[in-house]
């Protein structure tokens, strides 16, 4: 194993750090695939003669190779060096995707939603380990928050974007992965990370990964990412939306505010991660933004009118701000140098567990308890990591493997 040393801005503003910019590109292509196509759905169905029930076979044949292929590609990455597997994953990302743009058939059109998907099942993960492999210590927790504040603009403004080029026409929205391929080659030829290459056999990689992952820290930072998604997409994604048009007869522009308001106070909490982790432990700062969750979830369906509903998504937006770099910084602390890609790859295949579970629990909750079940359930995920979260407490700090 090689490592290359990086040079760091040793103090002051690090969002300006050219690797890590480059690493926003890949962030911002990252989420790029379903955020911006949606709001073309409506003449998607029209032009291809399809029901809304089929068009939405657009996420899921975009998002199941990630269930499968996310472990694999991080097991490669750690084996053959990261940009061997971001670098292709791009490329393929943006040409699949734009080919989407020509398609005039709906299963030729899937087809290339595939291959689109296997392009983009590696970036949510590759960013983070570059981060983890590039940052050390308090300049990691700062650089993961940006990165976080990054994402978070991205899902919030890409549904505009996508809207916007949709009125353009129907495949408009499909030529914004074409912006990966110039991405792909300013990864190639100005990224500086350390070439990390891991000369273990594959399947003794894979052994020692999880050997490695048998620790009681990671198995509580895995469990936070399965309950945050399930809570996200269960109660939060799903049924708030349902909850506001049954109360409040809130139309889809006003639901969409209250969340994109949650996505911009996500954005400006994540952006001060750094600061915040100055004064607390991150394992405190993540257990305390369940309780966040927790609460904000069991306010929502007893707000009297919609006006209300931003003070609990605001809670949210806290709590969502401050836990995802979190996790995600400690994830790559815990993380053996050798084996941090795998790692954060199986944490992104966890949360594409959370992301299908959660919708299915929150149904159970609400057939056993009407509307509100979803909600009073996921108040319950929350406090249950909270205290679980309790198992971390009195374990020595992560150590620094970069420093």
């Amino acid at each position: 194993m090689d490592k290359s040393g990086m040079d760091l801005i040793p103090g002051g503003k690090l969002y300006l750090d050219k690797n890590l910019r480059i690493i926003f590109g890949v962030t911002l292509t990252a989420v790029m695939g379903v955020a911006s196509i949606t709001p073309a759905f409506p003449k998607i169905i029209e032009e291809m003669g399809i029901s809304a029930r089929s068009v939405g076979l657009l996420i899921t044949v975009f998002t199941m190779p990630g269930v499968i292929l996310t472990p694999v590609l991080g097991i490669l990455a750690d084996h053959y060096g990261r940009k061997r597997v971001l670098i292709p994953s791009m490329f393929l990302f943006g040409i699949a995707g734009a080919a989407c743009a020509f398609s005039r058939d709906f299963n030729t059109m899937l087809l290339l939603r595939l291959f689109q998907g296997i392009g983009a099942a590696s970036l949510g993960s590759m960013n983070v380990t570059l981060i983890g492999d590039i940052f050390p210590g308090r300049q990691r927790t700062k650089a993961m928050g940006y990165n976080a504040s990054v994402l978070s603009i991205g899902t919030a403004s890409y549904p505009a974007i996508g809207g916007t080029l949709a009125m353009l026409g129907w495949n408009w929205p499909f030529f914004l992965p074409l912006l990966a391929i110039p991405m792909g080659f300013v990864v190639l030829f100005f990224l500086k990370n350390p070439v990390i290459i891991n000369d273990e056999r594959i399947i003794d990689q894979f052994k020692g990964a999880l050997k490695s992952m048998m620790n009681r820290q990671v198995v509580v930072l895995f469990t936070a990412s399965v309950t945050l998604f399930i809570i996200l997409y269960g109660t939060c994604l799903t049924y708030i939306p349902i909850l506001m048009a049954q109360a409040f007869n809130a139309s889809s522009a006003q639901i969409g505010m209250i969340f994109t308001s949650m996505s911009f106070i996500t954005a400006v909490i994540s952006s001060q991660i750094g600061k915040i982790s100055e004064r607390f432990d991150e394992r405190i700062i993540f257990r305390y933004s369940f309780l966040l969750y927790g609460f904000a979830v069991l306010l929502i369906p007893f707000m009297p009118g919609i006006g209300f509903m931003f003070i609990p998504m605001a809670i949210f937006g806290i709590g969502h701000g401050i836990n995802i770099p979190c996790i995600q910084t400690l994830l790559a602390g815990l993380a053996p140098v050798e084996y941090r890609a795998t790692f954060m790859s199986i944490n992104g295949m966890v949360l594409r567990l959370g992301q299908t579970l959660g919708p299915l629990i929150m149904g159970v909750a609400l057939t056993l308890w009407g509307i509100r079940g979803p909600f009073f359930a996921g108040a319950v995920f929350g406090l249950f990591m909270f205290f679980f979260g309790l198992i971390m407490k009195g374990e020595k700090r992560s150590k620094d493997i970069n420093q």
